[in-house]
Order: structure tokens, then sequence, then C-alpha cells
């Protein structure tokens, strides 16, 4: 469903921009950047314009426009997520209009933008592709408009009693262009707002961690530990929670054997769980997948025995999921 929003908000984008389009309005709205030779550079932004060796883009908040170079060994890839996962190699010829990118490059004595690497998003890529594929058609039906339309209006100024006639329809096309660029403007910002929620899915923001400590050998909670979780319980309540996600950890000391420890870890950890659910009333569909880390992370060293206790603990790490808070 979000994909499917997604094209019909970048279809919006392609109508208005085409309505807008003569006028020039898009581009007119940044100021051109030069940059200095040498200078390294990373810019997010959208292709206006394209030529063979080099093209044109904005930044996502329409503020300022780059000229940027291509060359034989600038590296056009994908930009997939993932340890194990690898961007996808393209041609230049794949770098369209309406294509959202990411540059690093260097300036050179003109000014420009020497891309070393040009990254962008797969589903971006579909979405200019098929933007392009609108707006060629649409500008050459548009050009011979404009054409005849020349011609008409040498043939209106022949005629005197056209002249109010012509000055009324410049005006009525002049309102109609302030209002597509209007309309431009809010699809653009509607789109950028769905691409951050999609990107945001895998996404989170630290909130806050509680800790809630453990006796030796023990996985039942404390009256201590129970009175910290109930503390952040009353205090979570009074937050805006929309987006929030709970990780439960679990740790032990160094104490007995490695194996033991990490079971320990985990009893200890669904204890916490089964009592966020059980007193509190927490949505398991907010719980991020458990984990008992044994020995691992220690906070404190082992060697004493003040270490050792804040080891044995179960860390409640609270989180934002930036997708769903749509930030």
């Amino acid at each position: 469903m979000r994909k499917d929003k997604l094209i019909i908000v970048w279809a919006v984008i392609s109508v208005a921009l085409l309505a807008a389009a003569g006028g020039g309005r898009v581009l007119a709205q940044a100021t051109v950047r030069q940059v200095a030779n040498g200078q390294e550079l990373k810019v997010l932004g959208i292709i206006n314009t394209r030529s063979e060796d080099a093209f044109t883009m904005t930044t996502l908040n329409g503020s300022d426009r780059y000229v940027v170079e291509i060359t034989p060994s600038t590296s056009v890839k994908s930009n997939t997520k993932g340890i194990f996962r690898g961007g996808k190699h393209y041609e230049v010829s794949y770098l369209l209009r309406g294509l959202r990118i990411e540059v690093e490059g260097r300036g050179n004595d003109a000014g420009s933008l020497v891309a070393d690497s040009v990254r962008f998003n797969e589903v971006d890529l579909r979405t200019a592709q098929s933007l392009e594929s609108r707006i060629d058609p649409v500008e050459q039906q548009a050009n011979s408009n404009t054409g005849r339309l020349t011609a008409a209006e040498e043939n209106a100024k022949r005629m005197s009693g056209q002249i109010d006639e012509n000055t009324a329809l410049a005006n009525k096309a002049q309102a109609s262009a302030d209002k597509a660029q209007s309309t431009a403007d809010t699809a653009v910002t509607e789109a950028e707002r769905a691409n951050t929620r999609i990107n945001g899915l895998d996404e989170y923001d630290p909130i806050k961690t509680i800790v809630v400590p453990f006796a030796t050998g023990s996985s039942t909670i404390g009256p201590k530990g129970r009175g910290i979780i109930d503390e952040a319980a009353a205090w979570a309540k009074t937050q805006d929670r929309k987006g929030w996600m709970v990780a439960v950890v679990g740790f032990a000391d160094s104490t007995g054997k490695t194996a033991a420890n990490k079971t320990l870890s985990e009893r200890r950890a669904n204890a916490v769980i089964g009592y966020l659910v059980s007193k509190h009333n927490m949505s398991l569909t907010r719980l991020v997948q458990p984990f008992g880390a044994g020995v691992d992370d220690p906070v404190a060293s082992n060697a004493t025995a003040a270490g050792r206790a804040e080891n044995r603990r179960v860390e409640i790490r609270l989180m934002k999921n930036r997708g769903i808070a749509g930030q």
C-alpha cells in the first residue's frame, strides 16, 4: 500500500512539474553553488537537467543547485543496505531527471563537482524511469504547441480587436502556472515525507535504557528491580510513544560456567518481559527479539564484588522507529 501511494504521489509530481516547466520556476528558486577546486563534497539531491557528460542537481530542500560532471571513472551504483549485499553497477545513462541521488566528488577549476561516485535507491530509479517516460512525449507536444501558439500570437497582434483578449489569456495562463508551481511544491514535500517513512523502517533512535539488577545465580526480579520497572513504566505513560519499540537484553557476571551464564541471562530477560506484559500490559508487537548476552559486554570489572553486581542485570532499551514515528 505504501508503494502504491508513493507511485501516485510521483505521478502528481510529473504532471505538476510539466505544467510549471515553461516558466522554469522550480530551478529558479535554487542558488547555483560553486565548489572550490579540490574541495571534497557529498551532496544529496534530485537531478534536474541532463547532458552527455554532466547534469545539474538541486538539494532536497530546493535551496542549492550544483553542476556535476561525469567522467569515465565515475562509479554509478545502487545503494543497497545490508552487510553482505552490494550495490549494482549501472551505466551513466540511468542518471535520469527526477532521480534522487547521492554524489561524492571534488571541485574543479570551473566550480563544478566532478563525481567520483553516484549512488541511488533502485525504487527511486524505477520512479524516475516512469517519470521520464511521461515527460518526453509531453515535452515534445508542448514544444509543438508552443510553435503554433507563437504564430497565432503574431497573427493576433495584427488584429487590434484581439489585443485585450490575448492579454486576458496571458493572465489566465500565468495564474495556472502559479497554481501548478504550488501543486509541485506540495507534491515534492509529500514524496519526501513518504520516502523518509519507508526508508526509516529499519532505523531506530535510542530514547532511554532502564537497568534492572539481579542477585547472584537468580533470574527472579527482586523488590528493587520491580520498583525500577514500575517507575519507568509510569514515566513512559506520560510520553508520546508513537513508534516506540522495546529491546530486552539479559546479562550475567563471570561467576560460574559460560554456558550456564548464557542460559541464566536469557531467563532474566524473559522474567522482565513477563513482568512488563503481566503487570504493565506491554504489547508484544512493540517487543524486539529478546536476547541473553551471558558474560559478554560487562559494564564493570568482574574482579570485584561491586563490579559483578553491576554486571548481573537486564537492560530495557527504549527505542523509536523512525519510519513508524514519521520522522
